[in-house]
């Protein structure tokens, strides 16, 4: 991962690999192509994973083909079911476990993106009519988080995703009232390398929306619902982002931008950018 979130309530959805046994490296599986150099299966470590759970070419990963790995971001589940999860035992260690945390990770991993957002929304002051659902759907999801690996591997995350994403589009709904002004929603919208330059996308749903090569250099995103958008290969040079909201650093890592390109302060400027 080449970079992570800061902020006040996020801190356990932070990536920390140094208390993770590898697991991104190992339970997911990946294709030879522009993003990754080889191909590998779910289940079989990343022939870049040393004996200490590091990777042996991190500062090296675009240059040696691993795009797809800095753009990738576990939302700290990787230590939550490496230290909580599993209790500190790894899969080397005791390798009759792997199977199940290789199973787990990817569970956790949708419930801490979930988090996330939930998290987020209890920032933006206009969805105040909703912090007590929030509250309560966060403390829900976290309890989900907790559960053993049997309960985790059978856990409908489909099903509580359909629950969170309804009280997140109300809240969207509440933040952008007042600043759309007439703009047309972009929801789910093929946007793949359309020329938005300098455009005013302020209080509009991209939600979902495929931005893959767009031109958004200098556009006006403020206010604007990011959930789900793909941004692979989005040109944000001087774009101004800083008060989107359900934005992620997986969006951003996966985008293009520069030193102008505005972030909201929970996240971080990816190492890449010019």
């Amino acid at each position: 991962m080449e970079s992570t979130a800061r902020g006040t309530g996020t801190s356990g959805l932070r990536a920390d690999c140094g208390s993770c046994f590898g697991l991104c490296c190992v339970a997911l599986p990946f294709a030879a192509s522009a993003d990754f150099a080889v191909d590998k299966d779910a289940g079989t470590p990343c022939t870049n994973l040393n004996a200490e759970f590091r990777c042996t070419v991190h500062t090296e990963l675009r240059r040696t083909g691993f795009r797809g790995c800095t753009v990738y971001d576990c939302f700290g589940a990787g230590q939550k079911v490496s230290r909580h999860t599993f209790g500190g035992t790894d899969w080397r260690t005791a390798p009759e476990s792997a199977a199940a945390m290789f199973a787990v990770f990817p569970v956790v991993r949708q419930l801490h993106e979930l988090l996330w957002y939930l998290t987020e929304a209890l920032t933006l002051r206009p969805a105040r009519p909703l912090y007590a659902d929030l509250r309560k759907l966060l403390a829900e999801t976290e309890d989900l988080t907790l559960l053993g690996p049997g309960l985790l591997v059978e856990l409908d995350v489909a099903g509580h995703r359909r629950r969170v994403d309804e009280l997140l589009l109300r809240t969207s709904e509440l933040v952008r009232t007042g600043v759309r002004r007439g703009r047309k929603d972009r929801r789910g919208a093929d946007l793949m390398g359309a020329r938005l330059r300098g455009a005013d996308l302020r209080g509009v749903s991209l939600r979902g929306a495929y931005l893959i090569a767009a031109d958004l250099t200098g556009a006006d995103l403020r206010t604007a619902d990011m959930i789900g958008a793909d941004l692979r290969d989005a040109r944000l040079a001087g774009a101004d982002l800083r008060d989107s909201f359900f934005l992620t650093q997986p969006q951003l890592n996966a985008a293009g931008g520069d030193a102008t390109t505005r972030l909201p302060a929970t996240l971080d400027r990816p190492a890449h950018w010019s």
